[in-house]
């Protein structure tokens, strides 16, 4: 019997006596190190190849792009302020800050448009020059500025410019960003002995952090007791998370999250590109169960892939309710039901929550006559399957999505694979026709009510089943203090974390502080 199968009971007793061993130990600051485990390596650090999550969230912190986000997705200045000049022509400027690489050379135009301009060569191969095959022409008019011309207007130009800047010297000698990275970002690789473990330093105080991949939970927070780690960040389980709230050595913090998981189709395949099978699955999920009783509440429903509160998202969706007579009588529709059952494959990937999250879906959808066929697999295998094309249905989550793009990258019909990630082939005229005319339009306020448009026309063709946004969960040693959790998960809180001269109290506050902070606490 796999982990995933055993009771819940019986598992947390199991990991209880483990942890009983652990010794709730301080780290050890003479190594004058911060560990931060997390469960899957970086897979590439060249951000014009990085489809990863882990590989996205740590160039974040080595590179730096022109233009970044605020929390409602609104495009913002990064290295660069804009005008645009005409409604083909967009100029950018670069400021002083952020611009010096790791090496020690200044980043100018020239190493911005050198960035874009192989990003676009398909000699690169990018998964991301798709997005941006509207650059006619990039000119650059001196170290501090440059313009992009582009072949068609679209006013959401600026938000597709968040790739992390290299320098031009070194893509013309065909260095390998991928294993060595060179960006203006906070933080360099010190050294990465192995795929498991990534030493950064960040630049401003020579603060080491290495990020130590351990893809069992349970011994992710046994790392944590024992003072061998300082971090984690999400890919636990609600149990875990629960257990850690009770240790006096650990501070466990939540916000509301925007990564979107869901349930993804091949639309070819001859039964799952029928919108009735699609439409019967969704009624049959009963997402506020999962939601209750998997994750003790750390999530909430999901509609559309952005989250209600985001500039362009549609929070008056209605979701499909919890309906299982209506999926048993989409399914009779089908021809399937209890003497027929539909059977269909599941891909899942091998981490022990995922698999029990997979297992109740499996378990909703055979009591209304669809028997699900679970296939786990290493992160590596399942997320290549799923780029691929290999597989019937699967869940997965989008993480650190920002600007509206998203949309053409995913749901276009040009957006297939190796073009972008369409990866169920899902062909809708009357979305490819919202996704380009929200692209050309002007004013903001339009250009939202057209994303609300085409996202309630999503819901209603169900390329995916909207699933839930789940919390972001950092749990800490009392001995560091300054992370900041994002509500996309990424690790910009690294810049920030130090460690204290002594451990926080129970309430989060440093002995040293707390009286004189009491005040201005809220």
């Amino acid at each position: 019997m796999s982990n995933s199968q055993r009771p819940l009971k019986t598992r947390l007793l199991g990991l209880g006596a483990c942890l009983l061993l652990a010794a709730c130990g301080a780290p050890n600051e003479s190594e004058g190190v911060i560990r931060f485990c997390i469960a899957n390596s970086a897979r590439n650090l060249d951000p014009r190849h990085a489809t990863d999550a882990t590989s996205e969230r740590v160039n974040h912190l080595l590179y730096r792009g022109l233009v970044d986000f605020d929390d409602s997705g609104r495009v913002v200045p990064g290295l660069a302020n804009w005008e645009q000049v005409s409604p083909q022509r967009y100029r950018f400027v670069l400021g002083q800050h952020g611009r010096r690489f790791s090496d020690g050379s200044w980043l100018t135009a020239a190493d911005v448009a050198a960035t874009y301009q192989s990003l676009l060569d398909p000699v690169t191969g990018s998964p991301h020059g798709s997005q941006l095959d509207l650059i006619d022409q990039i000119r650059v008019l001196d170290d501090d500025r440059l313009e992009f011309v582009l072949s068609r207007a679209d006013p959401l130009f600026p938000s597709y410019l968040g790739l992390g800047i290299l320098p031009a010297a070194a893509i013309m000698a065909g260095r390998d960003f991928a294993r060595a990275p060179l960006g203006s970002g906070p933080f360099v690789v010190r050294d990465w002995p192995e795929s498991g473990r990534l030493l950064l330093e960040r630049r401003r105080d020579g603060q080491r952090i290495e990020l130590v991949t351990v893809k069992d939970p349970n011994v992710r927070v046994m790392k944590l007791l024992r003072g061998e780690v300082q971090l984690l960040q999400n890919d636990l389980a609600p149990e875990l998370v629960d257990y850690l709230r009770a240790q006096p050595a650990v501070v466990v913090e939540t916000r509301p999250g925007v990564n979107f998981s869901y349930l993804g189709f091949n639309l070819e395949d001859p039964l799952l590109g029928q919108r009735e099978l699609r439409l019967a699955i969704a009624h049959a999920i009963d997402r506020e169960a999962i939601l209750k009783y998997l994750f003790h509440g750390l999530g909430r429903p999901a509609q559309a892939l952005l989250p209600p509160e985001h500039w362009a998202g549609a929070p008056e969706l209605e979701p499909h309710a919890h309906d299982r007579q209506r999926a048993r009588e989409l399914l009779a529709g089908l021809g399937y039901g209890p003497e027929r059952p539909l059977r269909l494959s599941y891909k899942t990937s091998s981490d022990p929550f995922r698999l029990r999250v997979a297992s109740v879906i499996q378990a909703q959808l055979q009591e209304v006559g669809i028997e699900l066929r679970i296939r786990s697999y290493d992160w590596g295998t399942f997320f290549g399957d799923i780029k691929a094309g290999r597989f019937q249905v699967y869940s997965l989550t989008w993480v650190g999505v920002q600007g509206p793009d998203i949309f053409r990258y995913v749901f276009h019909s040009a957006s297939a694979p190796p073009h972008g990630a369409n990866r169920g082939r899902f062909r809708d005229a009357r979305v490819d026709d919202l996704i380009e005319r929200a692209g050309v339009t002007e004013a903001v306020a339009e250009q939202a009510a057209l994303y609300r448009e085409l996202q309630t026309r999503l819901l209603s063709e169900l390329p995916y089943v909207p699933l839930w946004y789940e919390n972001q969960i950092l749990a800490r040693s009392r001995h560091l203090s300054g992370y900041r959790l994002a509500p996309d998960g990424d690790y910009d809180g690294l810049e920030r974390v130090v460690f204290n001269s002594q451990p926080e109290d129970r309430d989060g506050a440093s002995p040293r502080l707390f009286r004189g902070a009491a005040a201005s606490r809220q």
